[in-house]
């Protein structure tokens, strides 16, 4: 028979909720249990959460941005997760503290997600310098989480010097997940064909290394062939303000080789962009961003969560759907409605 009385404790034990200066505290010590419960408050909708969850970033900023912070994109299959495994095993190896920020797609149906990095990275989820955080991608940008750059702060200050951001590779989220990175790693594959025809362009721009994986057996030939043709199309491009040029290597993450190569070309880019200012120049520009970026944000959420607008929406979006008006009438109507 259950003990009741063991239940009731349980209950009692979930109802009481940490402080914010427990959970801080506990961070700051480098606590992983706490960096998670403070991280699911990040993501809540709550707006009692919210509030707990601010309180804990504004304590949390002065002890951030000791970090390097690297961005990690390419298209599905590609090996992203393997990838990061390896070379997030590598930097542990080299005494660095790793946290992985994976952001799985969500359905723009069932709004579910898989959140599946950890079992896909199972042998870094063991390891005591390592803090995999995967986050459903929801409806913001390209389908990098909306909050991500909050976590960066609290993994920061919970004393990890590496933050890892994994893309979901769709095409949209690189410009999202660029503007809160210090070095873009774009994977390719050889032989993959041109599927990236359309954004192609616009991804290699953003690019400061690419990494051609799975170059092991019969793919090794032709992952050197590849490696040629990317240094040929880097050099086309105009010289980049950080005055760095992309570098092209390639790497088995399945065999752990070439790890130590990317890490060696990050190390080089972070030398020639903090002599150069272009580090503290770029984070900057990255936090006016994302200013402007947060008051969007709210300014809409804020919209779409007052009563009569609510209302309102419906009746319009009927209107529209009937050719009683169009999306640019109606729309001009429910910004001029007032409270």
């Amino acid at each position: 028979m259950t003990n009741v009385n063991a239940i009731s404790k349980i209950r009692a034990r979930r109802k009481k909720q940490k402080s914010t200066q427990e959970i801080v505290t506990a961070i700051l010590s480098g606590n992983m249990t706490a960096l998670s419960q403070a991280i699911t408050l990040v993501e809540s909708k709550n707006p009692k959460h919210l509030e707990q969850a601010n309180a804990i970033i504004k304590q949390c900023l002065p002890h951030a941005n000791q970090s390097v912070r690297i961005g990690i994109t390419g298209v599905p299959g590609v090996g992203k997760s393997t990838f990061i495994e390896a070379f997030g095993t590598y930097l542990t190896g080299i005494e660095k503290k790793v946290a992985v920020l994976a952001v799985d797609p969500s359905s723009s149906i069932t709004k579910g997600s898989i959140l599946g990095d950890k079992t896909r990275m199972e042998d870094l989820v063991k390891n005591e310098n390592a803090f995999i955080r995967p986050s459903p991608s929801g409806t913001s940008l390209g389908g990098v989480a909306r909050k991500t750059r909050e976590t960066i702060i609290l993994c920061e200050a919970a004393g990890f010097d590496t933050i890892i951001i994994e893309t979901v590779g769709v095409g949209q989220s690189e410009t999202a997940v660029h503007s809160m990175v210090d070095f873009f790693l774009l994977l390719k594959l050889a032989g993959a064909g041109d599927e990236l025809q359309g954004i192609k362009r616009g991804i290699i721009e953003m690019a400061d290394m690419i990494a051609i994986n799975k170059a092991d057996g019969e793919n090794l030939k032709s992952a050197k062939l590849a490696k040629v043709e990317f240094n040929r199309a880097l050099h086309l491009y105009p010289i980049k303000a950080s005055e760095w040029q992309p570098k092209v290597i390639t790497c088995s993450a399945i065999k752990k080789e070439g790890m130590e190569a990317v890490y060696t070309i990050i190390s080089d880019y972070l030398k020639l962009t903090v002599d150069n200012s272009y580090f503290y120049k770029k984070r900057n520009e990255q936090n006016k961003f994302w200013l402007l970026q947060t008051i969007e944000d709210r300014l809409k959420s804020e919209f779409f969560n007052r009563i009569n607008i609510k209302k309102e929406l419906e009746k319009q979006l009927n209107l529209v759907e009937n050719n009683e008006t169009t999306p640019f009438v109606a729309a001009e109507y429910l910004l001029g409605i007032k409270d």
